[in-house]
């Protein structure tokens, strides 16, 4: 390969890297594929993609990512990246002899991807957006990173300009397309649909919102906004999910007492009845009942430095229009997609939660929100379709 000169600085000014302590399960009979996500940004467009490649095509799957995801397919195996030296490059090739690897975003592993050329193993970027070398290692090698992407079998973009960037940095041009950003695997929870039924026909045609996984910190600015929106719509009922469990005592008698206020705990199996102003729930169950119920959704956790508390997705596959903090934490990605498509509603304030709630009570407007919302929750199953395809037919291919 013709970037011997960059390589070779490369390892040696990352040759004082500490290994990470391998403990590697056994490396499962048959074809198995090495998907890799760098970052949050695509965590989960790649467990999703790893679940597909599993159930559909019954290859093995090695998932490497710095976070493990929160949920994957049983069958999926999970480990944390390897350091990228030769050593190690080495060692994790020889222990899982991966048919295929594919990277996702634009990450280059120098050390790992040498290896795998080596080795004839084909490798592909998935999700590709703009070339990188691995974080931390960034520096001045000679012809490395147009060597490396001159490797690559395939590279997949998200658009034509991920595409253009691939092809100026050194991807061979007949090894690019454009195939769009993968699907977000999808968040639809469960729930008990008999008892959605009887709280649907309970609650009638009464508005209904929800603030989800809320920390004590937030619960102000929503009794606030609870507060000024019943004077728009008087039936209101707010379904409080409080992030901490045993706020549920505390915030109940200060909206009994303070302000005055029927509460109802789902816990103590009390029912929203039409008197009922406020029913508080469990943080732990039913978040797939709620966002149904309810076509308005504030998710708490935002004004914080941890971010919001809950996946946005999961609302917006169930036509639930989103209400969110500034900071979108592990959840940013996600939260990100939303917003971009003009598919939330972003507040900074009590004041400006009271607006949004009070403009959002009108049916057409949470309902124009909810399916934007919907629309990008739903979006980029062609891209995955397509995304498989060219893997597939990498493993196909005569070596």
């Amino acid at each position: 390969m013709a970037y011997s000169l960059g390589l070779t600085l490369y390892n040696l000014a990352n040759r004082a890297a500490i290994a990470a302590i391998a403990n590697r399960p056994a490396r499962p009979s048959g074809t198995l594929v090495w998907l890799h996500a760098p970052g949050p940004d695509s965590l989960a467009q790649m467990t999703g993609l790893a679940a597909r490649l599993e159930e559909d095509h019954s290859l093995n799957i090695l998932l490497t990512s710095p976070v493990e995801p929160k949920t994957r397919h049983p069958g999926v195996i999970w480990q944390p990246p390897p350091e990228d030296t030769p050593s190690d490059a080495r060692a994790v090739l020889d222990h899982w002899k991966p048919d295929l690897m594919a990277f996702a975003e634009g990450e280059l592993r120098p050390a790992l991807l040498h290896e795998a050329h080596e080795r004839h193993i084909p490798v592909a970027l998935v999700d590709a957006r703009s070339p990188a070398i691995l974080r931390g290692r960034e520096g001045w090698w000679p012809g490395l990173m147009r060597g490396l992407l001159g490797s690559f079998s395939a590279v997949l973009a998200i658009d034509q300009t991920a595409a253009r960037a691939m092809r100026r940095a050194g991807a061979e041009q007949n090894i690019v397309q454009v195939t769009g950003r993968m699907e977000y695997p999808s968040a639809v929870l469960r729930c008990n649909e008999a008892e959605r039924t009887s709280l649907a026909a309970q609650l009638a045609t009464r508005p209904v919102w929800f603030a989800a996984g809320l920390p004590e910190d937030e619960e102000d600015m929503v009794i606030a906004a609870h507060r000024s929106a019943m004077k728009l719509a008087h039936r209101l009922l707010l379904i409080v999910s409080p992030q901490d469990e045993t706020r549920i005592p505390a915030l109940a008698a200060r909206m009994d007492e303070s302000e005055g206020w029927l509460t109802a705990c789902r816990k103590q199996d009390e029912e929203p009845d039409p008197e009922v102003q406020v029913l508080i729930v469990d943080p732990d169950g039913e978040y797939g009942l709620w966002y149904r119920l309810a076509p308005i959704t504030y998710i708490g956790g935002g004004m914080g430095d941890e971010g919001i508390s809950r996946d946005p997705m999961e609302a917006a596959a169930l036509g639930s229009a989103i209400i969110h903090g500034p900071r979108g934490g592990r959840h940013g990605a996600a939260l990100g997609r939303l917003a971009s498509s003009s598919a939330t509603c972003l507040v900074a304030d009590q004041r400006g939660l009271a607006t949004v709630l009070g403009e959002l009570l009108a049916p057409d407007r949470a309902a124009r929100l909810a399916q934007a919302a919907w629309a990008v929750e739903s979006d980029g199953a062609e891209a995955t379709e397509k995304t498989m395809a060219a893997l597939c037919k990498l493993l196909e291919a005569p070596k």
